[in-house]
């Protein structure tokens, strides 16, 4: 919702009393005093003011048994005396699974379905009865769980190593489902907000735990905030961190307030240990964060736990207490005991879901503004970047484009021609997206809104009647996207003939899909409204962006006969939304401020396993200057999705719109982008398969150097490139940590840098601060190209950076890069290259397929860049005796091979000295 929308443009047509309510909900709703805090908030209020009570849960020894291979047993509130079934699950991958439900409950509590696998691999469990108040389940042959019976406390360790902790501090809660007595609490049975009543038909019903990480100083990860990487502490300075997906525009920076999604896993790393934690639950929810120190080792039950598997350390170690709680559902809770960081992001997304194969145009870079006005505009834009010589694959139109804010149609007095246009797009190699939100525009004759209400589409209000607020077209409904077949019937109108006006080339973004209601609480919808299956939006808020977005995507891929990868860019998300795409960080601003925010954001966010994210550059409200703007542009040409978007308010900001030193700068750093797509592709690859993101902090690649475990303003692409972003203004350094003990190679001058920690580093306007690993090799590709799709073919070249070792390996992906046939058949290639020392005077370098498929290509490899080689060749062989010509430079110790191989076949050449 922006700061400056044309009000008369938004309420045309309607009453002056509706102007006055949207009026004056819009002036509240840029001010944080209109988002909740924790004390506003009764269930937050409730959990947040726990006083730790250990003994008011106890396990009924009785009950306790291996059923199905999981251990059960009875929790019994001993002040209420009611009951709750635990259910322990050990899962394939060192993961284990808590969940904890009301044993007789007045009706089904409400759980997240469809985020986990169909079916999912366990375990077997063996039971260990140490004592009459200890159980101990093994599995794996390493990994246990240790209950304790009459305090209810799990500890959870990976071999001898404590890895975490449940309920070690007593703040276990559950409030069951019961009817409505006399003298009720406030806010209980029903809560007002502002104008807004909830009327809490099922009274409280929040859960809540506390999760404890010995030795543990940072953790990560529970996106979105714009805060820093390294989660602070939170109580009693703050409010919790809270996770709630809302339309937070112009956010304020170090804050813990909720942002646009959702995603509740959190990584807790120290050395040698991983652990992560998920709490698979979309309602509401609050964590907060402690740290300290124990002194002299751990005491009292945990240190006897720790004697129990042999683990006692006598130091001062440091603890991060976490306390987690959402406002309905169940506790559904994974731990997933790593060790390393890239074993926990795998464990999480075989869970979750593993990140889509993006097309490749997708991350190429996105031109966008709210909004171009018409086709004339759209073919002006593209015409202008080729006159320039600017690379761009995608166009993008906001609300503007459709008949009165009617998705899924076209202003026919600006875009008569929209196909034409598209095609006119896609001749250059490009594709163009819209815009189709949620919320649809209540109005006679318009199919979609009348298909919906027929079909009862349309989530309700409490009363059983379609949901009617406001949003952009004015009075609006939105869909039910918790229901499957609704999703279908979604995914249904993309097809070519039913959205008319719209091609191949056309791609989609979700947007206000949090939901964002504009005369609703918080801008958001009442939680008492009804979903399918008869749930509250309070149960299901979290995940309905979500389903949106994945039923979007399945919409593009069934127009083409299930071809094609969609592309689908959506605001909000939640655990799995890695399986559908693509997300922003939403209404940022053009500031310094919100540039630096960037970096620990997308960190953030990639750590919790969404990969494909990224920063709308520029800022979408403000004005930045030629300083900021091609700033932003060095960031956002390293960072996941490279889009650069703007409010319809600001000025133009297109490329082509500046010259001199400003256009050459922001070109330089896009056509990088462009040399690097094959790293990306390869990346993304990589992360469909094992759940690594390519933005990622120092951390993941050097768990056991602790000055890396707080670094948020340098990063990693993949292992290979070293990035530190300018975020300063008028700033000709900058400071980058060099981590590990292997060179470091600037990509542009090849300037060696060793390992040394924190370097100043010059970096003045025309300066990208990127450092290439020792030891990597990355595939470039060189040509200069208008867009993705036309580098299809183009020859590789591969920059081997040499390591103290004097040898360095990577690898490559290939397919068709838009379609599915990699999965269904077999239709792609992978690769692996090395270069090594094998004597004192010769150097090999080896280029092998790795997949069985046989996959053809008409790429090459160009030319083999070796970085660091330390003395002129005398001759380059491959090995069939074949000479191939060299230059070596003296200034940069580089050697550059030409032309090792017309295809992608197996080689090897030798290196003589």
């Amino acid at each position: 919702l922006p700061s400056s929308f044309n009000m008369a443009r938004f309420i045309s047509g309607q009453s002056v009393l509706a102007l006055a309510l949207i009026a004056l909900t819009f002036v509240a709703a840029v001010d944080r005093n209109n988002f909740k805090t924790c004390d506003q908030s009764s269930f937050c209020k409730r959990n947040r003011n726990l006083e730790p009570t250990p003994q008011k849960f106890r396990a009924v020894k009785e009950s306790i048994g291996l059923v199905d291979g999981a251990l059960k047993l009875n929790v019994e509130d001993t002040q209420s005396q009611k009951l709750l079934t635990c259910t322990i699950t050990a899962l394939a991958d060192s993961t284990i699974r808590v969940e904890l439900d009301e044993k007789n409950p007045l009706k089904p509590r409400h759980r997240v379905e469809h985020v986990l696998p169909e079916h999912m691999i366990r375990q077997p469990l063996s039971m260990e009865h140490h004592s009459d108040s200890v159980v101990r389940v093994i599995f794996q042959g390493r990994y246990s769980a240790v209950i304790t019976l009459d305090t209810f406390r799990i500890d959870f360790f990976n071999g001898e190593d404590l890895a975490a902790s449940f309920n070690s501090r007593g703040l276990l809660n559950y409030e069951f489902l019961r009817e409505k007595g006399e003298n009720e609490e406030d806010g209980a049975w029903e809560e007002t907000w502002k104008t807004h009543a909830d009327s809490k038909p099922n009274g409280p019903s929040s859960v809540g735990f506390d999760l404890s990480f010995p030795g543990v100083n940072h953790v990560y990860g529970i996106p979105e905030h714009a805060s820093t990487l390294s989660l602070k502490t939170t109580k009693p300075d703050t409010d919790p961190y809270r996770l709630y997906n809302l339309d937070v525009f112009e956010y304020e920076l170090d804050n813990p307030m909720a942002l646009y999604g959702s995603i509740p896993f959190m990584q807790a790393h120290r050395k040698k240990q991983t652990s992560g934690a998920l709490f698979l639950n979309s309602a509401e929810m609050w964590v907060d964060i402690t740290k300290s120190v124990k002194s002299k080792g751990f005491t009292g039950m945990l240190r006897r736990l720790q004697e129990f598997v042999g683990a006692v350390e006598d130091q001062d170690i440091p603890q991060t207490d976490t306390h987690w709680f959402a406002e309905s559902g169940i506790i559904d809770l994974f731990i997933f005991l790593g060790p390393a960081p890239r074993d926990v992001l795998r464990q999480y997304t075989k869970m979750t879901g593993s990140s889509m194969m993006p097309p490749l145009f997708s991350l190429g870079y996105h031109q966008c503004r709210w909004n171009y006005n018409d086709e004339g505009d759209v073919k002006m834009v593209s015409d202008k970047l080729d006159e320039i010589n600017f690379p761009v694959d995608v166009i993008w139109l906001d609300i503007e484009h459709t008949d009165g804010k009617r998705y899924f149609t076209w202003d026919t007095s600006k875009f008569p021609n929209s196909k034409e246009m598209q095609e006119y797009v896609a001749r250059k190699g490009r594709r163009m997206v819209n815009i189709v939100d949620p919320h649809i525009k209540r109005t006679s004759g318009y199919r979609i809104h009348e298909d919906s209400t027929s079909l009862g589409h349309y989530i309700k209000n409490k009363d059983g009647n379609d949901y009617d607020g406001w949003c952009w077209p004015g009075s609006s409904s939105w869909v039910d996207f918790m229901s499957p077949e609704i999703q279908s019937w979604w995914a249904d109108q993309f097809a070519l003939d039913k959205y008319e006006g719209t091609t191949k080339h056309m791609y989609f973004w979700n947007d206000m899909n949090e939901p964002s209601v504009f005369n609703g609480p918080e801008v958001s919808m009442h939680k008492d409204a009804k979903h399918h299956g008869g749930w509250e939006h309070r149960d299901v808020h979290n995940i309905y962006g979500m389903w949106q977005h994945a039923a979007t995507g399945v919409g593009i891929t069934r127009r083409s006969g299930g071809l094609e990868r969609p592309f689908v860019l959506s605001r909000a998300f939640f655990s799995g939304t890695q399986k559908y795409g693509a997300i922003w960080t939403g209404d940022n601003k053009a500031d310094w401020g919100h540039l630096k925010a960037s970096v620990p954001m997308l960190l953030s966010i990639s750590v919790a396993g969404l990969p494909f994210c990224g920063a709308d550059m520029g800022g979408f409200f403000g004005n930045p200057d030629s300083e900021l703007l091609v700033r932003w542009y060095q960031a956002g040409a390293f960072q996941p999705f490279m889009r650069a978007h703007a409010h319809l308010d600001t000025k133009r900001r297109e490329p082509y719109l500046f010259e001199g030193e400003n256009l050459e700068i922001m070109r330089h750093a896009t056509e990088t982008r462009y040399s690097y797509l094959s790293l990306w592709y390869t990346l993304f690859y990589e992360s469909s398969k094992n759940g690594a993101p390519p933005m990622r902090p120092l951390w993941f690649d050097y768990p056991e150097q602790e000055e890396t475990f707080s670094v948020e303003t340098s990063y990693f692409i993949g292992d290979a490139l070293l990035v530190t972003p300018v975020t300063e203004p008028g700033a000709n350094t900058v400071q980058v940590f060099f981590p590990g003990d292997q060179p470091f190679y600037d990509i542009e001058t090849k300037q060696v840098h060793n390992p040394a920690g924190n370097k100043v580093v010059a970096a003045p306007l025309r300066k990208i601060a990127v450092f290439q690993r020792g030891g990597s090799i990355i595939p470039r590709k060189l040509r200069p190209r208008r867009a993705a799709s036309l580098m299809a073919n183009d020859p590789f070249t591969l920059d081997a950076a040499l390591d103290n070792s004097l040898s360095a390996r990577g690898s490559l992906f290939v397919d068709d890069y838009h379609t599915y046939n990699y999965q269904t058949a077999g239709e792609f290639a992978t690769y692996d290259f090395s270069l090594q020392k094998e004597a004192s005077n010769l150097f090999t370098f080896t280029f092998k397929q790795t997949s069985t498929t046989k996959y053809e290509t008409k790429e090459w490899v160009e030319r083999i860049n070796v970085i660091g080689f330390p003395f002129e060749p005398s001759s380059v062989k491959l090995s069939n005796g074949n000479t191939l010509s060299f230059t070596f430079s003296t200034k940069t110790n580089t050697l550059t091979i030409k032309k090792p191989s017309e295809t992608l076949a197996d080689f090897t050449l030798n290196i003589n000295l």
